[in-house]
């Protein structure tokens, strides 16, 4: 079963945007492999737009590999990613053209289905660019699951249109197995911050088998890439890659892997974050307490199997704040005869019990994530 917890891997796309090619992709692979992300569950590796000529082949109607940046055709270069012990991910679009103006599948459903699945493909991301008006969204994107299913390979199916159409209320029943509900983001704090307050409430339509993607990781990036804006700091990724944990997104990478930063890596491969990320009941986050004249300091919880909670205490304000949660908004009150002990996540120091109200300080922008597990009085 494809997705059972949030996919993970690697998009060429905030880096790189249409600077693609065989050797990128390979050199990726390796790094995948040499930097110890696809052993901490990295295992898409994913070419995002950009990569087909700009017609099909007026012959057989298929799409083409771009004959310079892949002159050797696209199955070599999945060859390659699978001998790294990695999956091979690719991208189209639902509309007549791609958002960067390349054949989209529109019409051209099971056909391209058929191509992807010859050349190895094992992950599609299927945006939302160009489609007609008068087709229906999602008809479209049903259409395009059922070629799926029928094409004879497992391709697990990453619808991203956006957050149109109410895109939560129906996505699941089109066998996508992950749907973008945002648009793009960038590499900024205040881009990763608007997306992530905009999900918190739709968290609840986020479960195993079809996970609400808040879009890819821009951690390391320091503003270089397809998609650089202004660039964050490394207590600013930090915040991000926990609030991505916390909601079982699923955590595609977007920097230069080629180059990453110790920082960045030792980030992104951190295995209790991780392990929150891919928690079997994949859960959601809710809001748990609010500071009451500070709403950009929040906690959040998020119930865990083997009877666990996550709480994130976040700061997205601009100024060092103490973040307060009442237990009695978690549903324990001082009456309930229950605490929790409190494992930092990012320092490991354990807390005895605690209950009642605690509020540790928190810096700008930055975060405190606790593992907890309940102890009777």
């Amino acid at each position: 079963m494809l997705a059972k917890t949030p996919p993970m891997g690697f998009n060429t796309w905030n880096t790189f945007g249409t600077n693609i090619s065989d050797a990128m992709i390979r050199e990726t692979a390796d790094a995948m492999v040499s930097t110890g992300l696809s052993a901490a569950g990295y295992e898409y590796l994913v070419i995002d737009d950009c990569w087909s000529e700009y017609d099909r082949d007026p012959k057989t109607d298929r799409i083409v590999p771009h004959k310079e940046k892949f002159p050797n055709g696209m199955k070599t270069v999945a060859d390659y990613v699978h001998s790294k012990g990695l999956k091979f991910g690719m991208y189209s679009c639902a509309g007549v053209r791609t958002c960067a103006d390349y054949p989209g599948s529109f019409d051209h459903e099971y056909t391209d289905a058929e191509t992807f699945a010859d050349w190895g493909v094992d992950f599609l991301k299927y945006d939302y660019c160009f489609r007609p008006d008068t087709e229906n969204g999602p008809m479209l994107y049903r259409k395009m699951g059922m070629a799926l299913r029928a094409c004879g390979r497992d391709i697990l199916y990453s619808a991203c249109n956006w957050g149109s159409d109410d895109v939560w209320s129906w996505i699941r029943s089109t066998g996508a197995q992950m749907y973008r509900s945002t648009g793009d983001i960038n590499d900024s704090f205040e881009s990763f911050k608007n997306i992530a307050l905009s999900q918190i409430s739709k968290l609840g339509t986020s479960a195993p088998y079809c996970f609400n993607d808040v879009d890819m990781l821009t951690v390391g990036m320091y503003g270089k890439g397809n998609v650089g804006a202004k660039g964050c700091d490394d207590t600013d990724y930090k915040t991000q890659f926990a609030l991505w944990c916390m909601f079982s997104a699923p955590l595609m990478v977007g920097c230069d892997i080629r180059s990453i930063s110790p920082a960045a890596l030792a980030l992104l491969t951190n295995k209790e974050l991780i392990a929150i990320d891919q928690d079997i009941e994949g859960r959601p986050a809710f809001i748990v307490t609010e500071h009451p004249w500070n709403r950009d300091c929040k906690v959040l919880a998020k119930h865990l199997g083997g009877n666990e909670l996550a709480l994130m205490f976040v700061n997205l304000s601009e100024g060092d704040a103490k973040v307060p949660f009442y237990f009695s908004d978690l549903g324990m009150p001082a009456s309930a005869g229950y605490g929790l002990t409190m494992k930092n996540i990012f320092t490991g120091e354990v807390t005895d019990e605690k209950r009642d109200y605690i509020a540790p300080a928190v810096k700008k922008h930055d975060c405190v994530v606790y593992r907890c597990k309940f102890i009777k009085k």
